[in-house]
């Protein structure tokens, strides 16, 4: 354990010369790309095509929480057969809404998945174009950063490389 350390200070002593004269920049990959003007037109498609399907979720939620209120308030005034009607109806629509809200869920993530697959190849090109501009011998992204100088954030430059 001890001896790996030392060997991580030592590569780390020996790596410090060379990061100080390395020039780096950070971006943030996800601001950029979902501020981009082609993030916005697609969450409004997603908006547009997924209207329906929210809707349905919001209905089956509320008939749920309608059930579940009557059982609540009136359920000790039920004879054994209607609560357990009532119950039954309950958790019938407890599980509609639970299946209706991960078939949206699910097909919503695939949806932003084929969007961030599709848009990578502009994204890379535009960070590629940034390293050169700006003669950067790095990026990184700003997950990865504790602190940086705003001069050295290139965010903005990226998100103006997208919406061209």
């Amino acid at each position: 354990m001890f001896r790996s350390l030392l060997m991580f200070v030592a590569a780390m002593a020996l790596a410090l010369p060379v990061a100080a004269e390395s020039r780096i920049g950070v971006v943030d990959l996800r601001q950029a790309l979902f501020s981009s003007n082609d993030a916005k037109s697609f969450s409004e498609n997603m908006q547009k095509d997924f209207a329906g399907d929210e809707q349905k979720v919001r209905e089956a939620q509320e008939a749920a929480r309608s059930l579940k209120e009557r059982l609540e308030k009136d359920g000790a005034m039920m004879n054994d057969s209607e609560r357990n009607k009532l119950a039954g109806e309950f958790q019938e629509k407890v599980k509609e809404f639970n299946f209706l809200k991960q078939r949206l869920d699910t097909t919503v993530n695939q949806r932003k998945q084929a969007f961030l697959e599709e848009a990578r190849p502009e994204v890379d090109a535009a960070v590629k174009e940034l390293l050169e501009e700006n003669d950067l011998d790095l990026i990184l992204p700003s997950e990865a950063v504790v602190y940086v100088k705003p001069d050295m954030n290139l965010t903005p430059q990226l998100l103006e490389k997208l919406n061209r």
